[in-house]
């Protein structure tokens, strides 16, 4: 019954880490608890994609209440052939988790959508966003950039740095656990339901 237990472990794990990955792009979406930025399209283009809602929430979340569901198949039949349909599911899974963590670390790397001075006066943009022709040009190594930069939203790159960090963090766990998953749906389609409990007795002389 390992396989059972495992697969109802990483279900039971998935679904509080697809809750904050959905809680996270949502604050995302509303900087300060706003809505107007939302509505006027001055939102950082990556929370936009909502990965965190769609990819490592839902997916995730309808992956991890299968899993639990599987877990509890009887019958070495019935067993494998939730294994198969398994080893399809945690491969989505993986695959909409790896593409919110790459989403949310690239979002943290260009930094915020905000409103910033220049030469013509306030404008919207991306402007800390690192130069590709300088090493650690970007934002992250230079914390006094932070503050004295985006004028509106206030404090929207802390706002972002935190929850994409966290969003990308949770998002990359739940891509190890899935490809873990696979590994364990496999052994069980092949090994079959209760091959724990097989035992290797001593051959007589």
């Amino acid at each position: 019954m390992c396989v059972s237990r495992c697969l109802h472990c990483v279900g039971i794990s998935l679904i509080p880490m697809a809750i904050i990955c959905m809680v996270c792009n949502s604050l995302l979406l509303f900087p300060n608890l706003k809505a107007n930025f939302l509505l006027e399209g001055h939102v950082t283009r990556e929370a936009t994609w909502s990965t965190g809602l769609w990819g490592s929430g839902f997916v995730v979340l309808l992956s991890a209440r299968t899993f639990v569901q599987s877990s509890q198949t009887k019958g070495c039949f019935a067993f494998r052939r939730k294994m198969v349909c398994q080893v399809v599911q945690s491969c989505l899974c993986l695959l909409a988790a790896a593409f919110c963590c790459l989403v949310s670390f690239h979002g943290l790397a260009q930094g915020p959508l905000c409103q910033y001075n220049t030469t013509s006066g306030l404008t919207w943009g991306v402007p800390l966003q690192p130069d590709l022709d300088i090493p650690g040009s970007g934002y992250l190594y230079n914390r006094t950039l932070w503050s004295g930069v985006c004028m509106e939203p206030r404090n929207v790159v802390v706002w972002n740095v935190v929850l994409f960090s966290v969003m990308g963090g949770v998002s990359g766990l739940q891509t190890l656990l899935c490809a873990a998953n696979i590994l364990n749906t496999l052994l069980g389609l092949v090994l079959g339901h209760g091959f724990c409990h097989n035992k290797v007795t001593p051959v007589s002389v």
